[in-house]
């Protein structure tokens, strides 16, 4: 499985797209071979670590959207060898255009057949970082074609200030992809080929559709942000538990370098 730690540099119109777009989606950067070796692991502890066992229609609509468990680099040996894999980072430490990235979390997301969508939202929000030099890879572990839910985007709504107060759900559902249309974003969706990994910014706008499929949508997700992060001040509740959870002793403006936050890829 070397192409988990060979480099993968890239041009530097993919940097400047994705510094313009906020996202950019990057074929072939693993092999069918490595996601299906790690995939395996990652979805069967998935399912038997998540703790929803309501009916699809007795959940709300964010617990509609996915089964969910993070930080699976803790709980296995394998699934921590996929998180620490070099390449990843390296690709998002380029996007970001740092010297180098730290794990702030991992987090599994297993649609079911039937699951609900995805609502619109930010992910920054609820992160206690003091800068938006974060990006998420959103790794298909098989192929999603637009039945499945592929996630989506508005390019260039990073910058938009309307909508980051807003936690995922029906209000920012409603609110959110409306606002953009209004001023002109537009949302832009399509399939994924195995293989194919998407890389979005903290404050980038997105969204993914149910899975009208009979078959598990399974995506694992890495999140990462630059090496020298520190910590915000005056957190929100919501980030203040992020930050017990994910950076735990890190302390208010200072820099992020706890047990649970290892540098993964540095020039």
């Amino acid at each position: 499985m070397t192409d988990l730690d060979t480099p993968h540099p890239l041009a530097p119109e993919q940097v400047a797209q994705y510094r313009r777009d906020g996202f950019i989606k990057l074929k072939q950067v693993l092999s069918p071979e490595t996601l299906a070796h790690y995939g395996r692991q990652i979805t069967r502890l998935t399912i038997e670590l998540n703790t929803e066992q309501r009916p699809l229609s007795e959940r709300s609509t964010y617990d509609r959207a996915f089964l969910q468990v993070m930080n699976l680099w803790e709980k296995s040996p394998l699934v921590g060898r996929f998180v620490m894999g070099r390449r990843l980072a390296h690709i998002a430490a380029q996007l970001l255009e740092v010297d180098g990235v730290r794990l702030y979390h991992d987090q599994s997301l297993y649609k079911e057949p039937g699951g609900g969508l995805t609502p619109a939202h930010a992910d920054q929000f609820y992160w206690p970082l003091a800068t938006d030099r974060t990006v998420t890879a959103w790794i298909p572990l098989q192929p999603v074609p637009a039945e499945m839910g592929p996630l989506g985007f508005w390019p260039r709504s990073q910058r938009e200030a309307f909508g980051r107060e807003l936690a995922i759900g029906d209000e920012s559902e409603a609110v959110i992809g409306e606002h953009l249309a209004r001023r002109g974003f537009a949302f832009e969706v399509g399939p994924f080929e195995l293989g194919e990994i998407s890389f979005h910014g903290g404050w980038t706008f997105h969204k993914a559709g149910p899975n009208h499929s009979a078959r598990p949508r399974s995506v694992m997700t890495i999140i990462y942000m630059d090496a020298a992060m520190r910590m915000a001040q005056n957190l929100s509740p919501v980030q203040r538990n992020d930050a017990d959870q994910w950076c735990p002793g890190a302390r208010e403006g200072e820099p992020i370098d706890t047990r649970k936050n290892p540098v993964v890829w540095a020039a």
